[in-house]
This record gives C-alpha cells, sequence and structure tokens, in this order.
C-alpha cells in the first residue's frame, strides 16, 4: 500500500488559467511600516483643502459650493499630488503627516508611475477598496506603498 505523501512544494505555485488575472505579488516585508487609513485620509484632505485654496487664487471667482468648482480644484489636486510625490515622495499633506509613497523595494516611484497613482485616487473608488496589507487598489496598480517616513528623511 502506497503511502499518501504530499510534496510540500507541489501547491506551492498554481498555474495561471484562461481569465485569471496575474498580478506581481508584493513581497513578504514591505520597505517600512504602512501608513494607518486615519493618516492617509488626513493627508488626502489637507491635499484637497490646499488645492482648493490654489485653485480659487488662480480661477478668478471660484466658489468651491458652486457645481463648476469641482473639474478645477481636481486638476490643482492631480498636479499637486503629482509633483509632490515625484519631487519628495510625498504630497503635501503626506509631507506634514510623515508619509511617504515608495515601490515595493523602498525606491522611488517613476513619473509615469505616480501619474496613474493620481489618476486612480482622483476615481476614489481604487483608493477606498483595501488589500490584507493596507494597500489600496491604486497601489497594487503601480506597486507602491504608503509607509510611515523613515527617520532621518
Amino acid at each position: 500500500m502506497a503511502a499518501n505523501y504530499a510534496h510540500p512544494d507541489l501547491h506551492a505555485e498554481q498555474p495561471a488559467y484562461y481569465g485569471s488575472v496575474v498580478t506581481s505579488p508584493a513581497p513578504a516585508e514591505l520597505p517600512g511600516v504602512v501608513a494607518g487609513l486615519s493618516r492617509r485620509i488626513a493627508a488626502i484632505a489637507i491635499d484637497w483643502v490646499a488645492s482648493l485654496l490654489v485653485a480659487s487664487v488662480i480661477v478668478p471667482g471660484l466658489r468651491p459650493w458652486n457645481d463648476n468648482a469641482a473639474f478645477p480644484i481636481l486638476l490643482v489636486f492631480f498636479a499637486e499630488v503629482t509633483l509632490f510625490t515625484w519631487v519628495l515622495s510625498s504630497s503635501f499633506g503626506q509631507r506634514l503627516l510623515r508619509i511617504e509613497v515608495v515601490d515595493l523595494f523602498g525606491a522611488r516611484l517613476s513619473l509615469w508611475r505616480i501619474a496613474l497613482r493620481t489618476a486612480l485616487i482622483c476615481l476614489v473608488v481604487p483608493a477606498v477598496i483595501l488589500d490584507s496589507q493596507g494597500r489600496g487598489l491604486h497601489d497594487r496598480a503601480v506597486g507602491s506603498v504608503a509607509v510611515l517616513q523613515r527617520s532621518g528623511r
């Protein structure tokens, strides 16, 4: 009678099948402590208020409570978050709250990945769906993570 033996690596990697989504898995250990949801929400609120103030200076007569104000504010928000993250690895609000956005190995993101990440944040839904590691769909799409800033920065 043969022993019922299963090799430990037998089910380690399941092959992809037609219609399956193949993504690169995140490393078991992320490059820092993932920033908490409340801190990230506070950072995006700071970014939105800053964008509202800048848009009201750029666009004469802009009133945030008008229906036509959303698009100029969103454009300023997109530009602010993209440029600050590209230059400083953090948006204005993230910088104030000591959050930085890096790739899964701790390196800086390229401009196209930052722009795509910011565009997905502007869509809202990808930013509010989180995985088990606390990363939003916008982070998973570009291979990034929002972590607490390391000391010395």
